[in-house]
C-alpha cells in the first residue's frame, strides 16, 4: 500500500504541515500561526468585553479561524508529493489568499448578509463557489483523499437528488440553495462543528502544546517509567501510562505515538518485544489517549453540542470506560511479558505486593488530602476575601508555584531522553515526581474552572493557557535562580520567550487538520440536513440489519471503522453521528430498548477511534512502525488485537449504561468501577489466551463467560424473572399509583415519524411523586381517552414530562410494563465469580504439575 515506509520526521510533517520553506515565507507562515494562537487567546478571554474592542459573534470568529486554516494549509502542505518542500510556490500563495478571503467574506460582510437572509448576491454565490472548491483541495492536501471524496459526493447527491435511483431520490437542490446553505449560512461549513473548533478545541490544543513546550511530556514519560520500569515489561507499562497521561492534554493519535514512542519503542524492543509487539503497545495505548477525559480528541466538545450535556457530564460519563480500558492494556501488557518471560530491568525484584498496596493506598490518600484541601481551602477563601477573592488567590497560587520549583531545584535535573541508554538503572521515583509537580498546577486551575467554578470549556482552557504562560516565562529564571548547587543552568528569560514562541507555533500548527476537518465535515452534516438523507440511511440500516439491534450496532461499528480509515478521528465522529446516531436511538426504541444519547455517540466514537489501529489504513500503526522499524501491518494487526477491549466496551454500555455512570450514585458508582475492571481484565485474559499459564479453549471460553456475566447481569436475570410486567392501556393510570414515584413505566406507542409513516417505538415514562395515579397522570401533563378497545393521547402538554419523554397528540398506547419487584441483577455475579474460582483452581493445579 505505501512503497515505502515513511520516516518519524515524515510522519510528524505530515500531521503539522509537511513544508519547511526558507527565508521570508518561513517567517510568514510561523508568524501567521502565532497570530492565529493570540487571536484565539484573546477571543477566549474576558478581555474584549472589559475593552470594548474585538468583541466578535460566533459566525465572526467561525469565519476567521477558518481564514487562518486555509491559509496555513495551502503555505505549510504541498500539494503534490513531488512539489517543492523548500519554498511555497506563487500558485499556492495565491491559492490561500482566495481561500482566506473567501472564508473571511462571513467576517467582512456579516451586516449585509444578516440583512438578506437567503438573498444571494452575485458575489455571495462567486465566493461560495470558489470558497468549496478550495476547502476540498485543502482537505485533499492536508487529511488525503477520503475526506474530500466523501465530502464531494455529498455535495453532488444534494445536486443530482431527482436524478437518483428509487431509495435515495429526494426533490433535489438548486445551485442557489445550495452555496446558501453550505457557505453563506451557519448550516454547512461554518456549522456546529466549526463552532466547536473555533471556541473549544482550539484552546486545549494550544494547552497541549504549552503544557509539552514547558517539559511535562518528557515529565509524565520519565515519571512513568521510574515508576513502573521494575516490573516485568517494565517499559511497555510505562508507555501505556504515560500515553495515557499525555492523553489527557492530547488530541491526536499520531502525535502520541511520536512523542512517547520515540523513547518507549526502542526500550520496550531491548527488554524483549520483537518490534511489532513493541509498535502495537504503543499504538493501542495511543490510540486510547483519545477516550480519556478532559479533551477525548475534541470529541467531548462536540457532544456537548450535539447531545446538549454539559461538559462536565460528558466527562463523567466517559471517564469509567477510558479508565478500565488503560488498566486493561496495562494488565495486557503484563500477560504479554509473562508469555515471552521477560525479567524486571536490571535484576530488580518488584516491592511485595504488601508494601505497593501500602504505597498505592497512600499516594491515593495523599492525593485525595490534597484534593479535599484544594476544594474547601478555596471553598473557605473565596466568600472571606469577598471582592478580593481572585488577586488573593492568585497570589496563593504563585506563592504554591514558587514552593513547588523550590522543591525541584532541590533534586538532579531529568535526564535527557534516550532510547540508547543502558537499561541497568531506573530514575529514582522520588526525584523524578518532585522535579515536575509544578506541572500540575495548569491542569489543576483547568479542572477547577471546569468541575468548580462551572466556567465554560473555552474559559477553563484559557486561565489553565494563562497559567502555562507565567510558567514558560518564569521557569528557567528562578530554577536557576533558586538552584543553590550551581549544577545546572536552566536559562534565562528570553529563553522563555522562546519557549512560549514555539509553544504558540506548534499549538496553531497542529490545528491545521482539525480545523480543515471540522470545516469539511460541516459540509457533509449540511448536506445530510439538507436532503433528509439521513432518513434514508435510516431505510437502508434497518433494512440490512432487519430491524435486529445488535446486529444494526454490528453494522455501524463496521461502518465507523472503514469511514475512519480515511477520515480523521474528529470528522469521522461528526459524520457518523450525524448520519446514525438517529438511526440507532430510533431503531433501539423500535425494538424496546431505550438507549441513552450518550451511550450511542460514544459508541460511534469508540469505532472511529479505532480505525487509527485497523489494517490496512491505520495512520498510527504506520507511525509507530515508523519508529519500531517493523512491519506496518503486522503492527496494525497487533495493536487491533490488543484493543479488542476497546472495542467490547461500547456494545456493553449500550446494554448497560451502569458503566456510563447514568443514575448511579457513589457507592454504586465504585462497586460498578471494582466489578468492570475485574471483568475487563478477565476478558483481557481470555482473549490473550494466557492466565495463570497457558489456557486452554474451554478455559477460554469460561474466562469469557465470566467476563460477560459481570458486565451484563441483567442478562441472566431477565432469563430467569422478567424485570417488567404487562398491564392493560386502559389501567394506565393505576399502574402510575401502583408503582414506586422515581422508578419508570414502559409504553409501546403506535404514531407517525417526521414524514408521517406509521411506526411503533418504545418510550420509558418518568413516575412523579403523587397520593393517586390520576395525580400524578396530570402531573406528566399527559391526558387520555378511550375509542373502543384502543386508548389515544389526547392532550401532552407542553414541555411536560409526558413530551419530553416523546408523547404526542393522537398515538396510541399499545402497551403498559410496570416494573416487578424482583432480585437485584447483581446476583448473577456469584455463579460468574464461582465459576472463575473453576478456572483459578484448573489453572494453579496444572501451573503445581507443571513446575
Amino acid at each position: 500500500m505505501h512503497d515505502k515506509q515513511l520516516s518519524t520526521e515524515e510522519l510528524i510533517a505530515q500531521d503539522v504541515g509537511a513544508r519547511t520553506p526558507l527565508g521570508a515565507m518561513a517567517q510568514v507562515i510561523t508568524g501567521l500561526a502565532l497570530l492565529w494562537s493570540l487571536f484565539q487567546l484573546w477571543i477566549a478571554s474576558p478581555l474584549p468585553f472589559i475593552f470594548g474592542l474585538g468583541v466578535f459573534n460566533n459566525t465572526e470568529t467561525r469565519s476567521i479561524h477558518l481564514a487562518f486554516a486555509l491559509l496555513l494549509a495551502f503555505l505549510a502542505y504541498p500539494a503534490f508529493k513531488k512539489s517543492p518542500r523548500d519554498r511555497v510556490p506563487l500558485l499556492d500563495i495565491a491559492l490561500g489568499l482566495v481561500a482566506a478571503a473567501s472564508a473571511a467574506y462571513l467576517f467582512i460582510f456579516y451586516q449585509q448578509l444578516a440583512l438578506r437572509p437567503g438573498s444571494l448576491t452575485t458575489a455571495d454565490m462567486l465566493t461560495a463557489c470558489i470558497g468549496i472548491p478550495l476547502l476540498l483541495e485543502a482537505t485533499r492536501r492536508v487529511l488525503g483523499p477520503p475526506l474530500a471524496i466523501i465530502a464531494l459526493l455529498f455535495l453532488i447527491y444534494s445536486l443530482a437528488g431527482p436524478y437518483m435511483p428509487g431509495l435515495l431520490a429526494h426533490r433535489g437542490v438548486s445551485i442557489n440553495a445550495l452555496a446558501n446553505h453550505q457557505w453563506i449560512t451557519t448550516e454547512g461549513v461554518f456549522g456546529i462543528a466549526l463552532g466547536v473548533s473555533t471556541s473549544f478545541v482550539f484552546l486545549f490544543v494550544l494547552f497541549g502544546a504549552l503544557l509539552d513546550r514547558a517539559g511535562a511530556g518528557h515529565y509524565f514519560i520519565q515519571l512513568a517509567f521510574s515508576m513502573l520500569g521494575h516490573f516485568r515489561g517494565g517499559p511497555a507499562k510505562a508507555a501505556v501510562v504515560a500515553s495515557g497521561l499525555t492523553g489527557l492534554i492530547s488530541g491526536s493519535s499520531i502525535a502520541n505515538v511520536v512523542t512517547t514512542g520515540t523513547f518507549t519503542i526502542p526500550m520496550m524492543k531491548r527488554t524483549g518485544f520483537s518490534a511489532e509487539k513493541a509498535g502495537a503497545v504503543e499504538v493501542a495505548s495511543s490510540v486510547n489517549g483519545q477516550i480519556m477525559p478532559p479533551v477525548m480528541g475534541a470529541a467531548a466538545f462536540l457532544m456537548v453540542e450535539y447531545i446538549g450535556m454539559p461538559y462536565v457530564d460528558i466527562i463523567k460519563h466517559a471517564f469509567l470506560p477510558a479508565a478500565i480500558s488503560y488498566i486493561a492494556l496495562l494488565y495486557i501488557v503484563h500477560l504479554e511479558s509473562l508469555k515471552l518471560g521477560l525479567q524486571p530491568i536490571g535484576g530488580h525484584q518488584p516491592k511485595p505486593w504488601l508494601r505497593r498496596l501500602t504505597g498505592f493506598a497512600f499516594g491515593a490518600a495523599m492525593i485525595s488530602g490534597l484534593s479535599l484541601a484544594v476544594y474547601y481551602g478555596l471553598g473557605w477563601l473565596k466568600p472571606a476575601l469577598g471582592d478580593f477573592a481572585l488577586p488573593g488567590i492568585g497570589a496563593l497560587l504563585a506563592l504554591v508555584y514558587l514552593g513547588l520549583l523550590k522543591i525541584a531545584a532541590s533534586v538532579p535535573v531529568l535526564p535527557a531522553e534516550d532510547p540508547d541508554a543502558p537499561l541497568d538503572k531506573l530514575p529514582q521515583t522520588r526525584a523524578v515526581l518532585l522535579s515536575g509537580l509544578h506541572f500540575l498546577l495548569p491542569v489543576v486551575v483547568l479542572v477547577w474552572c471546569l468541575m468548580i467554578e462551572r466556567l465554560s470549556p473555552g474559559l477553563s482552557a484559557f486561565w489553565g493557557s494563562v497559567m502555562l504562560v507565567i510558567i514558560l516565562l518564569t521557569q528557567r529564571p528562578l530554577l536557576t535562580w533558586l538552584r543553590t548547587d550551581g549544577t545546572h543552568a536552566h536559562g534565562s528569560f528570553m529563553d522563555g520567550v522562546i519557549d512560549l514562541r514555539e509553544g504558540l507555533i506548534a499549538g496553531a500548527r497542529n490545528m491545521i487538520g482539525i480545523g480543515i476537518a471540522t470545516a469539511a465535515a460541516g459540509m457533509i452534516v449540511g448536506a445530510v440536513s439538507q436532503t433528509g438523507v439521513g432518513l434514508v440511511l435510516a431505510d437502508l440500516v434497518e433494512l440490512l440489519s432487519m430491524g435486529n439491534l445488535l446486529l444494526m450496532l454490528v453494522l455501524t461499528a463496521i461502518f465507523s471503522l472503514v469511514l475512519g480509515m480515511g477520515l480523521p478521528t474528529t470528522a469521522n465522529y461528526i459524520v457518523v453521528s450525524s448520519l446514525l446516531v438517529p438511526v440507532i436511538v430510533t431503531l433501539g426504541q423500535q425494538n424496546g430498548l431505550i438507549v441513552p444519547l450518550i451511550a450511542v455517540h460514544l459508541f460511534v466514537f469508540y469505532f472511529g477511534i479505532m480505525a487509527d489501529v485497523t489494517p490496512p489504513v491505520g495512520l498510527a500503526s504506520f507511525a509507530a512502525a515508523a519508529v519500531s522499524k517493523g512491519d506496518p501491518i503486522k503492527t496494525g494487526i497487533a495493536a487491533f488485537y490488543y484493543s479488542l477491549r476497546t472495542a467490547i466496551l461500547p456494545f456493553l454500555f449500550i446494554f448497560n449504561t451502569d458503566l456510563l455512570l447514568i443514575d448511579v450514585d457513589f457507592w454504586h458508582g465504585v462497586l460498578i468501577f471494582i466489578i468492570a475492571t475485574t471483568a475487563m481484565l478477565i476478558f483481557a485474559a481470555g482473549s490473550q489466551g494466557f492466565f495463570l499459564v497457558r489456557s486452554r479453549w474451554y478455559e477460554n471460553v469460561m474466562l469469557l463467560l465470566v467476563a460477560f456475566t459481570l458486565f451484563r447481569p441483567g442478562f441472566w436475570m431477565d432469563m430467569a424473572h422478567d424485570p417488567y410486567r404487562d398491564i392493560p392501556p386502559a389501567q394506565l393510570a393505576q399502574a402510575l399509583g401502583d408503582v414506586e414515584a422515581g422508578s419508570q413505566l414502559r409504553l409501546r406507542i403506535k404514531g407517525e415519524d417526521a414524514v408521517g409513516d406509521a411506526r411503533e417505538f418504545s418510550l420509558l415514562l418518568p413516575v412523579p411523586e403523587g397520593d393517586s395515579g390520576e395525580e400524578r397522570l396530570q402531573k406528566l401533563g399527559l391526558l387520555t381517552y378511550e375509542e373502543g378497545d384502543k386508548v389515544l393521547v389526547d392532550s401532552v402538554t407542553f414541555a411536560s414530562p409526558a413530551a419530553e419523554a416523546g408523547l404526542e397528540f393522537d398515538q396510541q398506547i399499545l402497551k403498559v410494563r410496570a416494573p416487578t419487584q424482583r432480585m437485584t441483577k447483581e446476583l448473577m455475579w456469584i455463579p460468574g465469580f464461582l465459576l472463575f474460582g473453576l478456572v483459578v483452581w484448573l489453572q494453579r493445579r496444572r501451573r503445581a504439575r507443571e513446575a
